[in-house]
């Protein structure tokens, strides 16, 4: 068998058809922050803001808030859905009504709610529904979760100015959930601070390149159009055959299969993500391996239900 991506679950789950979740967490979330090294649970500093941003995979999202200046810490995980305590599997399993969220908390003192919500604006585009880029599902919604009247009027109020923006440059309306925040439920470890452990993972958020009138905006922002930790997929056969070994470009552009036991991966007991060789997406966990006797490695499910799509191969 192959493996391919891919999903497309674009309607939100009715709250009692949602999964039941369970009444604690099924993992334990790091302390500190990879990049800032500050706490990634409360108690924060006093006076300090919290704010909870959705704008697709929040691999990529986490990034472009750690990178601004005057964020104390940030955090992904889940949010806006119905499902208490959800995995990553379950999320994207479409049966939890959950964004993938980036907790941001920030001091006031070096910059504004209303600054990050132009980064926020800028970072993606808040026109597509159920969706960014090629990221497809409820999951990936454009969201704000406002944690009091001042955050959602900053937050009408910006939305109202960028649509404006929009419209002259010839989008189409502003998509963007915003509702009242409730529960914010971690991500997983390996989650944390994505891009920073895989540096050349997948970020799969672009912008409109449309400016925000309000704020900082992409001025907040290190660079993130030349960011060297992106990885961008090759367009054309010799782009693919820079990147990848010989045997890696028969396996994943000619549909090849290695030989059995062949593989450096055959034996390995060791804990850790298994990613796909071609754009650096998760794949498989180590903890899921086992010794099939194939000569392949052998897991028993993906590291989530989007990760990979069973394809019969004849």
């Amino acid at each position: 068998m192959r493996f391919l991506f891919g999903r497309n679950k674009t309607t939100m789950v009715a709250p009692d058809e949602a999964n039941a979740g369970r009444d604690r967490p099924a993992f334990a979330v790091p302390e500190r922050h990879a990049v800032l090294g500050t706490p990634l649970q409360p108690p924060f500093p006093e006076g300090f803001g919290t704010a909870v941003f959705g704008l697709g995979c929040f691999w990529g999202a986490e990034r472009i808030f750690w990178k601004t200046d005057g964020v104390y810490t940030t955090a992904v995980g889940y949010a806006g859905g119905f499902t208490p305590n959800p995995t990553y599997g379950e999320v994207c399993g479409g049966r939890t009504g959950h964004t993938e969220a980036v907790l941001v908390v920030f001091d006031p003192e070096k910059i504004s709610y209303r600054d990050l919500l132009a980064v926020f604006w800028e970072g993606h585009d808040p026109t597509q529904q159920m969706r960014q880029g090629n990221d497809v599902g409820t999951q990936y919604r454009s969201a704000l979760y406002y944690a009091d009247d001042e955050q959602r009027r900053a937050a009408e109020e910006t939305r109202a100015a960028y649509e404006e923006a929009l419209g002259s440059a010839g989008f189409g309306p502003i998509a963007t959930e915003i509702a009242p925040a409730g529960p914010f439920y971690y991500a997983e470890d390996y989650h944390q601070q994505y891009l920073h452990k895989v540096p050349n993972g997948y970020c799969g958020l672009g912008g409109t390149g449309v400016g925000c009138p309000i704020g900082l905006g992409a001025e907040a922002v290190s660079e993130p159009e030349t960011d060297d930790t992106l990885r961008p997929i090759p367009g054309s056969a010799e782009e693919w055959r820079e990147r990848l070994s010989p045997e890696q470009y028969a396996v994943l552009r000619e549909a090849g299969t290695e030989p059995p036991f062949s593989g450096e991966y055959v034996d390995t007991d060791d804990d850790g993500l298994y990613h796909c060789a071609a754009c650096g997406n998760p794949l498989f966990d180590g903890r899921a391996k086992y010794h099939s006797g194939t000569g392949w490695p052998s897991f028993t499910e993906a590291v989530s239900p989007d990760a990979v799509e069973i394809v019969e191969d004849r």
